[in-house]
């Protein structure tokens, strides 16, 4: 078993006014040898936006982007023909293949947005650009992890151009539990959003992140009032 500990205080920041965002790994004006990714998993950025402001219009190319709502809302258009909102308890996909402009913006004049914005490194370039979200508060369960990405269209949740899980665990009470990797070679990357866990003879908390590889099975316990993002990727590319 390896692994490799980011705390959360040792992240990248960026504090643009509007945006507030710190980065896992490096990204824009943040730079570190050591942290260019983890596996396939290129960009982790837990952001802020404030309210009334937003991404204006931008493009991406061969690149699987995520979205997370962590609280409030925000509204999304793009050149594709999708003008939405997603908000906390959503979760939004695109494969940005062939190129893909994009916009996303806190219409709210009194409230920020909480989300996490994630990058996966895709297996199949130039694919069609596609846009899906869904809800999940209708497969969302309690003390045990739930599934909202996979590779597979007809799996619960969203699914990518890659051989990636992705996992939710909300736990309102003292719990263990473990999570199986789904398939042989690939790494987990465990983001914690709330609370604290132990995993491993490590503890983490709010914001902190482990990856794990060359192991079958990972066991941790948390005290309860937690919440934890697991994220099975391919660790080479």
């Amino acid at each position: 078993m390896k692994t490799v500990l980011h705390k959360s205080d040792t992240r990248g920041h960026a504090d643009h006014g509007w945006l507030n965002s710190y980065h896992s790994f490096s990204f824009a004006n943040y730079h570190d040898a050591e942290r260019m990714n983890f596996g396939v998993l290129r960009v982790l950025n837990d952001d802020t936006v404030a309210a009334g402001r937003g991404f204006g219009t931008h493009p991406h190319s061969n690149m699987e982007i995520i979205s997370i709502p962590l609280e409030g809302d925000l509204q999304h258009m793009d050149d594709i023909g999708n003008s939405t909102v997603i908000k906390a308890g959503d979760v939004q996909v695109m494969s940005a293949g062939t190129g893909v402009s994009h916009s996303e913006y806190n219409k709210n004049k009194d409230q920020p947005v909480k989300f996490l914005q994630i990058w996966i490194i895709p297996n199949k370039e130039n694919v069609t650009p596609r846009y899906d979200q869904i809800s999940i508060n209708d497969i969302a369960t309690k003390n045990s992890l739930y599934q909202i990405l996979s590779p597979n269209q007809d799996d619960s949740g969203v699914w990518i151009h890659q051989n990636a899980w992705f996992h939710l665990g909300e736990y309102e009470s003292e719990t263990t539990d473990s999570y199986t990797l789904k398939k042989k070679g690939n790494g987990v990357y465990i983001f914690v959003l709330e609370g604290e866990f132990e995993l491993e003879n490590q503890k983490l908390s709010k914001r902190d992140g482990l990856g794990i590889w060359d192991i079958d099975t990972i066991n941790f316990k948390t005290n309860g009032n937690s919440k934890i993002l697991v994220m099975e990727v391919p660790m080479s590319f």
